[in-house]
């Protein structure tokens, strides 16, 4: 019977942005490699890819039907491994998978920011904490992103048979790379900026979590000083509208650009100053580390996840959310401090090549992966 792991989700498309190199990594050990998750997209390094109606809300309908389609794919093919990953594909699969794993599967969850943590609504907690905490207990390894959500389930005691602190889901440090001031001024042309505007970016979904309402008041606050100030917004969301609305209401509209949804970060990064960012949650935000990669310095808001790759004065500041004056003072400073952009920036990529490189997290994770593969070799593995 050949071996087969199977992956989940909520929808197709966050293996591709996230996951290619850790289904790569499998096929490589001469793996079945399988796919469960809501999408039509072509996958490479994917036997078999299952569309299921998976939905992000909890309370869908649509999700038991995924339920017991999941259920029936775990049984007929016998995996050895399952890792799930998402909100509602962690939920789904483990519940899936509760059977299987009693035979010998072993369960793997990504928890990519536990939607509860220090901040998060009331409403969080209610919902989404005793769903996780339950869940454990069908847990082989449950794997966290970041320290605060590590100490958070060793402190509360989720049941997992193992937790692990992972450092992301890796960057491709060859894509993303160091940038000189001269490149990316001639760079700038190809977009229609000018080489010597200052230019801040941040790439995210339009709501309320990530709050750009707050970078649209920072730009009126500092435009004055900085004359050549540009916020570039990459991104959709149902608060689009609202957000250049606002910037046409307070008189900035000339300084923010709206530039929807994108597949070209990297060469925007690539004509970027600054990267900002205004989450009032993240878990550890993809965003951040790819402008560190880029050699740019980070100005964010205070959150877990960018606590956790933004030093104070070494990479850039981390400021209190309802600070939007000291966001705007750091913002001013590096747009007269060109020497201070180049060193915060530096250390950004260096921090990139310690720890959150493909290469370092495909180490971290294939080392849990073959725990479980040598567990079962030693099992003379024998699914009914």
């Amino acid at each position: 019977m050949p071996r087969k792991v199977l992956f989940c989700a909520t929808v197709d498309y966050h293996f591709k942005a996230f996951h290619l190199p850790y289904l790569k990594w499998f096929k490589d050990q001469g793996w079945e490699v399988h796919i469960a998750a809501s999408g039509g997209m072509d996958l490479p390094y994917v036997d078999e890819k299952f569309d299921l109606p998976i939905q992000r809300s909890p309370f869908n309908r649509e999700n038991l039907r995924a339920y017991k389609e999941l259920q029936a794919i775990i049984h007929r093919h016998q995996y050895r491994i399952i890792h799930c990953h998402t909100p509602m594909g962690g939920v789904l699969g483990r519940l899936a998978a509760r059977q299987a794993r009693k035979k010998g599967t072993k369960i793997i969850y990504t928890a990519h920011g536990f939607h509860f943590c220090k901040g998060a609504p009331l409403l969080n907690w209610i919902v989404y904490y005793p769903i996780e905490k339950g869940l454990a207990r069908f847990t082989d390894c449950l794997i966290t992103i970041n320290e605060e959500d590590y100490s958070l389930a060793v402190q509360r005691k989720f049941s997992a048979k193992r937790i692990e602190h992972i450092h992301g889901v890796g960057i491709d440090l060859t894509l993303f790379k160091l940038i000189s001031l001269e490149d990316k001024k001639e760079r700038r042309k190809s977009y229609g900026y000018n080489p010597d505007d200052f230019l801040l970016f941040y790439a995210a979904e339009f709501n309320k979590n990530k709050n750009q309402q707050m970078l649209i008041e920072m730009i009126a606050l500092i435009k004055s000083e900085v004359p050549n100030v540009q916020l570039l917004l990459a991104g959709e969301g149902v608060l689009f509208d609202e957000c250049r609305s606002l910037a046409k209401k307070i008189g900035v509209e000339k300084n923010v650009h709206f530039l929807g949804f994108r597949k070209d970060i990297q060469p925007l990064l690539s004509i970027t100053d600054v990267a900002v960012a205004s989450s009032l949650r993240e878990g550890l935000p993809v965003n951040i580390m790819e402008a560190m990669a880029t050699g740019i310095p980070i100005v964010a808001s205070d959150n877990r996840g960018h606590r956790e790759l933004v030093l104070n004065n070494e990479n850039g500041w981390v400021i209190d959310r309802d600070d939007k004056d000291g966001f705007a003072r750091k913002v001013i400073l590096l747009a007269h401090n060109k020497d201070l952009r180049i060193k915060l920036g530096a250390n950004g990529r260096k921090m990139m090549e310690r720890k959150y490189g493909t290469n370092q997290i495909l180490l971290e994770k294939s080392r849990i992966y073959t725990t479980y593969m040598k567990e079962q070799e030693e099992m003379k593995w024998a699914l009914h």
